[in-house]
């Protein structure tokens, strides 16, 4: 069996790579009387929404010589990005714009303008930036389609700077829907949208479109031997592009759900063959607390008791800390779950209300 190796796409994988600009005057509707009503279809999308598509560029400082104090800007890759809103806002993978020292956001007009980071969710690989407002305030932001109304088959339009090579079209279909994929730091992203659309390097960030220009997903990673296109391709969907954003430019920051401890890493389930997620410490003040579930802890003769063992909430099984956090994410902070854990050998279930993990 070959083995695939997943491949982010962002254009730090190639780093060389020269973003090419060619102009060039649309055509018109009356111009596409000979092509085929897909074809015709396709051509209104692009033109309609690529102005709103944006390369996205990752520099970083490098000391110029071993003994010299002056520094420069390296060009770390490039990815794609799409606007948000007319505020300013942009949206791209996290990896993207990961340890830049300066970004900058360069428009299908020709113009660059450097760019902030607001926020990003590392688990779900989404960053939000922001430019001046006056660079998108007369564009309107993606019409949003439905993550849970897709079908596999429909047609999947991806616009990006793949190699760099800005304003590029690729199209296919939905291949399959709600794949697990791993993705940046070995986190398990839930519902993937897998597609056939050709996606390269420097696709990352850029959208996933209808044939009605919705935006059905963020084209985010491929499965790869080469690191090229083999007609396997993830983007992360609308729906939760846009739980992430919202939150990020309310808050600055994700709202994550938790029950309110802290887990054992991984490798104690492993060495213990022990499926579920182990309390290590309960938070003072959370839901587990309040609820009485229980950490691990030393008793006076030195022995170690481990702590409850989560196993399930409501109707979910849980097998793992990553399980537990993807299981969470269809819950708001305040909401009841019913956790189903082991302790001393048994099995038992507790009402446990939500706390937001990141609350300081």
């Amino acid at each position: 069996m070959r083995k695939h190796v997943l491949w982010l796409l962002a254009c730090g994988l190639v780093t060389t790579a020269a973003w090419a600009q060619a102009s060039s005057q649309s055509a018109g509707p009356e111009d596409y009387g000979y092509l085929l009503p897909s074809e015709r279809n396709t051509i209104e999308v692009f033109e309609r929404t690529s102005a709103r598509v944006v390369n996205v560029s990752n520099l970083r400082y490098a000391r110029v010589g071993f003994f010299s104090f002056d520094v420069t800007e390296v060009p770390a890759g490039t990815g794609s990005g799409f606007i948000w809103d007319n505020d300013g806002t942009i949206v791209t993978n996290f990896h993207v714009i990961q340890d830049a020292d300066r970004i900058t956001i360069s428009f299908k007009n020709g113009k660059s303008l450097p760019a902030k980071v607001v926020g990003f969710d590392q688990r779900k690989d989404i960053a939000v930036l922001r430019v001046k407002p006056e660079a998108t305030r007369s564009m309107s932001r993606f019409p949003l389609a439905d993550s849970s109304r897709i079908f596999v088959g429909q047609k999947a339009i991806a616009i990006g700077s793949p190699f760099g090579l800005d304003q590029t079209l690729t199209e296919g279909v939905v291949s399959a829907l709600g794949r697990s994929i791993p993705g940046f730091g070995g986190n398990t992203i839930r519902d993937m949208i897998q597609t056939d659309a050709s996606i390269n390097p420097g696709n990352s960030g850029g959208p996933l479109l209808d044939s009605r220009g919705y935006l059905l997903g963020m084209n985010t990673m491929i499965f790869s031997e080469s690191g090229a296109s083999q007609g396997i391709g993830f983007a992360l969907p609308a729906n939760t592009i846009n739980r992430i954003v919202t939150q990020i430019i309310k808050n600055g920051r994700v709202i994550q759900p938790s029950l309110g401890f802290e887990p054992f890493d991984s490798s104690i389930n492993r060495q213990l063959n022990i499926e579920g997620v182990i309390i290590r410490v309960v938070a003072d003040g959370g839901g587990a607390a309040r609820a009485g579930l229980r950490g691990t802890h030393r008793t006076r003769n030195g022995d170690i008791i481990l702590g409850d063992i989560i196993i399930g909430v409501d109707d979910k099984k849980i097998r793992s800390f990553d399980d537990l956090l993807n299981t969470l994410d269809s819950y708001q902070v305040g909401d009841t779950v019913k956790v189903t854990f082991i302790r001393e050998g048994k099995r038992r279930s507790l009402p446990v209300q939500l706390v937001d993990m990141n609350a300081r």
